[in-house]
């Protein structure tokens, strides 16, 4: 699924999110080992309109999804994935 996702045009990333997901949790980890910090993160279980939006856009409160400039991405492995990508295509730009 990750893969339908175009890297090359991200104006947006948010991460929705349970402090107490073990799924969650493992894209979090993720994040903070490779220094991505350009991803807005919703902890749905204290913001009530991030927790409605998600809901409203992406047809459930299943965590963790990252929204792509605006599209849902589930599955901790899919978003995992995407990012990897996105990692990668950002440092064949630099080369």
């Amino acid at each position: 699924m990750a893969e339908l996702f175009d890297t090359k045009n991200v104006r947006s990333l948010e991460l929705f999110y349970k402090p107490t997901c073990p799924y969650c949790a493992k894209v979090r980890g993720f994040m903070k080992e490779h220094d991505i910090d350009n991803v807005i993160e919703v902890d749905i279980t204290t913001d009530a309109e991030g927790l409605a939006r998600l809901v409203r856009i992406g047809g459930s409160s299943q965590v963790p999804c990252l929204f792509v400039n605006g599209k849902p991405l589930y599955e901790s492995d899919d978003i995992i994935a995407f990012l990897s990508r996105l990692l990668e295509d950002k440092e064949a730009d630099r080369a």
